[in-house]
């Protein structure tokens, strides 16, 4: 099972959800300090929401196999910067709690980890627990392995090694566009 590690502001729902996957009662706890465990880095929300913390993130991204922004769905403001996963090189994702709540904005939030760099995200429910089975199936798959030629091949052209070929030419039709000299490199090989 891959590491996740959760990074987002206070009452995101991080801890709820560590609670979930852990198969345990939902139950307030503050989180006061970075925990970890065989699947599950959680981090307290103080870390996003203080810049001179934000080192931490960076630091305990090295410990995870993917990293995933926490807002909940009535976020009033994004704490995530657009472009931020270009500071890693694990997968990014997004995870969308409080999807129940009245005061829910989902295409909204949507929107703003789409611009943070997510590549995938992930609609969840703490309380109703709806979408917690598609994130934990994701955790559970085993990343692909590719050759050491097809590495370099992806990264000279942009390619994160963990997205495949056809999820690489969607995001590439999205808007991502490649130059003419780029093209006739991938071409030759």
């Amino acid at each position: 099972m891959k590491k996740m590690f959760l990074m987002g502001r206070s009452e995101a729902g991080k801890t709820s959800l560590t609670q979930i996957l852990h198969g345990e009662e939902l139950h307030y706890h503050k989180t006061q300090y970075t925990n970890t465990d065989d699947f599950i880095i959680d981090s307290p929300g103080e870390y996003s929401e203080t810049k001179h913390c934000g080192i931490g993130l960076a630091c305990f991204s090295f410990e995870a196999d993917v990293l995933a922004l926490v807002m909940a769905a009535d976020e009033p403001f994004a704490v995530f910067e657009p472009n931020c996963n270009c500071w890693t090189n694990r997968p990014l994702i997004g995870i969308i709690t409080k999807t129940d709540s009245p005061f829910a904005n989902v295409p909204m939030v949507r929107n703003w980890m789409i611009n943070s760099g997510c590549e995938r995200v992930f609609e969840i429910s703490n309380v109703t627990k709806e979408g917690v089975e598609e994130l934990f199936d994701y955790l559970e798959a085993d990343p692909v392995k590719i050759p050491w030629q097809e590495a370099v091949n992806r990264q000279w052209s942009g390619q994160p090694e963990w997205m495949n070929k056809e999820e690489f030419e969607k995001f590439k039709e999205s808007g991502w566009g490649t130059d003419k000299q780029l093209e006739e490199f991938i071409a030759k090989k």
